[in-house]
C-alpha cells in the first residue's frame, strides 16, 4: 500500500458509523440513471441514499445543458417508460417540456426530432421532489473517495464540505457515468484507445444575423485557421464555418478532445480546453463586421462527456447484437438510438441508423461487474463495446438501466442475496409494476 493511500486508509478506518448512516441501497451519481435507480429502489421499500458531486440533480441534462432526453420511442411506439418517463411527464405537466408528436415517423437521420427539450430548472426540481417524496436521502456536494466491501455489503467513505463520512449499505449502484465506484472496488473496466470528444453547449447574443458580412466571416476564418487561432473541432463542418452557429445562436457545435475524462485530471483538461475553444470562437467572430457586439450569453457549467470507461460485465453488449435487435435471454429494457460515433479530429459524426423495425435490448448481465455480489452499474458505463456504447449511452436508455439497477439492488438487499442471484422473473415483475416496458421473456 502506497504511503498516500495508507494515510487515507488510516483516516477513514476509524470513522464513526451509526444507525442513521446505514442503508439498503446507496446510489452514486444523480443523473438520469442514478435518480431513477434511487426512486425505484425506494419505492420498493429500500432505505436509499443518493450521492451527487454537484449541487443539483439531473446530471448531463442540467450541468452540461444536454437538455433534450431521448429516445423513448421507436418507430412511433413507446419502448422506454417507467420512472424516467414519469419525470418527463411531470416536467411537461409543469410547463417545463413540450412533447413532440411521436406518431410522426421521421427519416432515419432525423431521430433527434423525437428528443424532448426540457427546462433544466423544472426538470431538476421534479427530480428533487420525486426523490424526496420516495424517501431518498440526498447527499449533494459529496463524492465517494473510498469503497470497501465484505460479505454483508459495502462501506462508502464520502468526502464532503464538512469532511469525511462513512455510510454502510447492503447494495451499491454506480451511476457515475465513469464507473467510479467500480474502480474503487477494484472491478475490471476498459477504455478505448481513442475516445469520443465532449461538447460544451453555449448560446450567443448581441447581433442581428442580417447585419453579418458572410464574405468577411469566411475571410477572417481562413486567416485565423492559417495561424491556429481557430480549429476545425471548434465548430460544425461547413462550407461557411461558424455560419450555422450564428444562425442557431450557439448550441452543441464543438468537439472537445477529452481523453481520460473519467479522472479528475483528465476532466480538468477537458473543461479548460472547452472554454478555450469557445473563447477562440468568440474572439474570431467579434472581428467580423456586424458581430462587434457579439457575446456569449450562456455556457454550460460542465463540458458534456460522451465516453470514458465501461465495466467488464457478466454480459457484453456488442454492436452486432445491438444493431440486430437481438433479444437477450436476460433482457431488462429496450434501447433506441443509432450508432453515433463522434470524431475527435474533424468534427464529423459516424451515424449509422438502425434498420426499420429494429429495437435493441439490453441484458441484466451488462449491469453486473464480473463477479460482483453487491455492486450494480447503470447508465453509459454498462458493459459493451465502443460502437454499441455510442448508442446506448443516451439519457432515456440510461434511465431504463437505472430503473433495472434500482429494482435489482432493492430485491437483492431484501432477500440477502448476491446481485447475480436476483431472480429474473421477480426483477421483470417489479419493473413492470412500476410502468417500465420490459422485453418479453
Amino acid at each position: 500500500m502506497s504511503e498516500p493511500f495508507a494515510a487515507v486508509h488510516h483516516l477513514t478506518a476509524h470513522l464513526p458509523l451509526n444507525a442513521a448512516a446505514t442503508y439498503d441501497v446507496i446510489v452514486c451519481g444523480g443523473g438520469a440513471a442514478g435518480v431513477v435507480a434511487a426512486i425505484q429502489a425506494a419505492r420498493l421499500g429500500a432505505r436509499v441514499a443518493l450521492i451527487e458531486k454537484t449541487g443539483m440533480l439531473g446530471g448531463t441534462a442540467v450541468t452540461a445543458a444536454v437538455d433534450f432526453p431521448g429516445l423513448f420511442h421507436a418507430w412511433t411506439k413507446q419502448v422506454i417508460a417507467g420512472i424516467g418517463w414519469e419525470l418527463i411527464e411531470e416536467t411537461a405537466a409543469r410547463g417545463g417540456a413540450e412533447l413532440p408528436d411521436f406518431e410522426v415517423q421521421y427519416p432515419h437521420r432525423r431521430h433527434w426530432m423525437h428528443q424532448i427539450r426540457v427546462n433544466r430548472f423544472v426538470y431538476s426540481t421534479v427530480m428533487d421532489e420525486l426523490c424526496v417524496g420516495a424517501g431518498v436521502d440526498l447527499h449533494l456536494h459529496a463524492l465517494p473517495i473510498r469503497v470497501e466491501q465484505d460479505e454483508e455489503g459495502c462501506t462508502v467513505i464520502l468526502g464532503g464540505k464538512d469532511g469525511l463520512q462513512a455510510l454502510r449499505t447492503r447494495k451499491l449502484v454506480d451511476a457515475t457515468g465513469d464507473a467510479n465506484a467500480a474502480i474503487l472496488l477494484g472491478y475490471a473496466c476498459e477504455e478505448s484507445p481513442v475516445q469520443q470528444p465532449g461538447t460544451l453547449i453555449y448560446a450567443l447574443d448581441g447581433y442581428r444575423l442580417e447585419d453579418v458580412d458572410q464574405q468577411a466571416l469566411l475571410q477572417h476564418y481562413r486567416e485565423a485557421a492559417a495561424v491556429g487561432e481557430i480549429r476545425i473541432t471548434d465548430h460544425r463542418p461547413a462550407d461557411l464555418p461558424l455560419w450555422s452557429e450564428l444562425k442557431t445562436r450557439g448550441g452543441s457545435a464543438n468537439h472537445i478532445p477529452a481523453p481520460g475524462a473519467a479522472s479528475s485530471t483528465g476532466r480538468t483538461r477537458a473543461e479548460l480546453e472547452a472554454r478555450r475553444s469557445l473563447l477562440r470562437v468568440r474572439s474570431l467572430l467579434r472581428r467580423v463586421p456586424g458581430l462587434e457586439s457579439l457575446q456569449v450569453s450562456f455556457f454550460a457549467p460542465e463540458c458534456g462527456i460522451r465516453e470514458t470507461r465501461r465495466i467488464v460485465g457478466e454480459q457484453t453488449v456488442t454492436v452486432d447484437r445491438y444493431t440486430s435487435g437481438y433479444v437477450w435471454p436476460d433482457a431488462i429494457c429496450y434501447s433506441f438510438y443509432p450508432i453515433d460515433v463522434h470524431s475527435d479530429r474533424d468534427g464529423t459524426i459516424d451515424v449509422r441508423p438502425l434498420q426499420p423495425g429494429v429495437v435493441p435490448t439490453l441484458p441484466y448481465g451488462a449491469l453486473v461487474p464480473r463477479g460482483s455480489d453487491h455492486l450494480l452499474v447503470a447508465g453509459r458505463c454498462i458493459a459493451g463495446d465502443r460502437e454499441a456504447n455510442s448508442a446506448y449511452r443516451v439519457q432515456a436508455s440510461c434511465m431504463a438501466t437505472g430503473q433495472a439497477a434500482g429494482a435489482a439492488s432493492a430485491l437483492a438487499a431484501a432477500e440477502g442475496v448476491s446481485v447475480r442471484e436476483v431472480p429474473l422473473a421477480a426483477l421483470r415483475a417489479a419493473l413492470a409494476a412500476h410502468r417500465a416496458i420490459v422485453p418479453p421473456a
